[in-house]
């Protein structure tokens, strides 16, 4: 019966060997356990809405031409548009420019009038003659409501006020003051909308991408206008505008992020902020991160007040990591984040302290997180400790498998490894071990596979080794499983 047993999972591993691929385990499935719950890239959010220029440039992708403008035979704008669509395809700015404008003069009560001043406008901006485009911007808001281009000329007009701006035009900088600033002061109405929210919203971000372009010294302040407010209507403005203040290189950039991390009522631009933090990183900001985080009670605001931190290479942040890991009056969460955090600064402070740490836990999530973030370091002492855990026979079971996964990932001595199965006596870990071999590239480890194969004697273990062997492309394993079936 057990030669039939043993038959079956041969068949098995040989089917295997056809259609399956070798298992690769990712190295980082653990990294992406230990990052679930900081989505440090939430600040990325700030960008939605801020870039809806970048197809400007892709006209020949995107099928915007006819929107709305479709035409009879007659149409006499037909040989217009026709020739200005083929100046502005050929980068003949100018060309397109006087024609798009001239179907506008000439046509004004006809469909394509409204686009062609935006697209009239467009040419203009990439010529530089930014007066003139903005014109044709304000006269397609003001008699051209319902053209299909509308949005994009917000959008363009925005960019086009914010160039103006940064060249000392004051109307332009008034436009953009304007524009960024809601137009609502008292919170949401009774229904729990923002009222005039709709209508505004789009032409407040593509403001908002204007400040983008503007130096610190024009921009902050009219950044710190949007930030100063507390209205939830605001909230989702000034999550944006956390974003912009954090690219701009001015003596008030600190201050503003300081501010608004401590004080703002929307706890995800408090996020925003203290994520952007970590692009400061002077001994305020981390004097600050230090404040939030032992303070905060919020989880996502300690996510990201952790993450700024390892951000910031400077000797006193690694120390503050480091106290709040081996804080035991922490949450357990957020402390992994911190251990998380620390490996991925290879240095050797923060190898030492997360072995020496190591012994004090008693909760196996904060000690599987050690173990995977010394394994992430790298390096021969981090290779020893972790060897030595799994060899330790105090430890939990589940903690020497760990370890011993984490050497085979990050290229552990194989000999060392091929000398370990005879040596252990618990089940378990003679199975890791199996895993383990399975998974190095080594001709030594498959050599391990199929001695254990063949002469292994409990039969649950010779099944497991029979099964990795059908997941190998090496000729040799196929051939040892035939030999198994026909002895």
């Amino acid at each position: 019966m057990q030669a039939m047993y043993l038959m079956v999972a041969v068949v098995v591993g040989m089917q295997q060997q056809l259609v399956v691929p070798r298992m690769v385990v990712p190295a980082l499935a653990h990294a992406q356990v230990a990052l679930q719950g900081l989505d440090a890239l939430d600040a990325l959010d700030a960008l939605d809405g801020l870039d809806g220029l970048d197809g400007l440039d892709a006209i020949y992708a995107v099928d915007t031409w006819n929107a709305g403008t479709l035409q009879d035979e007659q149409d006499p704008t037909d040989s217009l548009w026709r020739a200005a669509r083929q100046a502005l395809n050929h980068a003949d700015y100018q060309s397109a420019a006087n024609l798009f404008g001239d179907l506008a003069h000439r046509y004004p009560t006809a469909v394509r009038a409204g686009d062609a001043l935006y697209w009239a406008a467009f040419a203009l901006y990439k010529n530089d003659n930014l007066d003139r485009a903005r014109s044709f911007l304000l006269t397609q808001q003001q008699r051209y409501p319902k053209a299909a281009t509308l949005r994009d000329g917000d959008a363009l007009l925005a960019r086009v006020q914010a160039a103006l701006a940064k060249q000392g035009d004051a109307a332009a900088a008034e436009w953009i003051r304007r524009h960024v600033q809601p137009t609502v002061d008292t919170g949401r109405t009774r229904g729990g909308s923002c009222p005039g929210e709709d209508d505004d919203d789009d032409l407040r971000i593509a403001a908002l991408n204007g400040l983008l372009q503007m130096d610190a010294t024009s921009a902050l302040p009219i950044l710190k206008k949007v930030l100063a407010r507390r209205d939830s209507c605001s909230a989702g403005l000034r999550r944006k505008a956390v974003f912009i203040v954090s690219q701009k290189r001015g003596t008030e950039t600190e201050d503003i992020l300081l501010d608004v991390a401590r004080h703002d009522s929307d706890p995800e631009v408090r996020q925003q902020a203290v994520f952007w933090l970590s692009q400061v990183g002077s001994d305020r900001a981390v004097t600050a991160l230090d404040s939030i985080l032992s303070s905060a009670t919020d989880p996502e605001l300690q996510d990201k007040a952790i993450f700024a931190l390892s951000q910031i290479h400077q000797g006193r942040a690694g120390q503050i990591l480091r106290d709040y890991a081996a804080n035991e009056r922490a949450p357990d969460e957020a402390r992994e984040k911190a251990i998380f955090w620390l490996g991925q600064q290879r240095s050797p402070e923060n190898a030492a302290f997360l072995r020496g740490m190591y012994a004090k836990l008693t909760g196996e999530e904060l000690k599987e997180k050690v173990i995977f973030s010394l394994s992430q370091m790298g390096g021969a002492d981090n290779g020893r400790w972790l060897m030595d855990i799994a060899l330790n026979e105090r430890e939990p079971v589940e903690m020497r498998k760990k370890a011993l996964f984490w050497v085979g990932q990050t290229g552990g001595n194989l000999d060392q490894l091929a000398g370990l199965y005879d040596r252990m006596q618990n089940q378990d870990m003679k199975e890791q071990l199996i895993f383990v071999y399975s998974q190095r590239r080594e001709a030594a480890a498959l050599d391990q596979l199929i001695r254990i194969a063949k002469t292994e004697q409990d039969k649950e273990l010779r099944k497991k080794a029979i099964f990795w062997l059908g997941q190998s492309h090496d000729p040799r394993a196929a051939q040892v499983l035939l030999e198994i079936i026909n002895p």
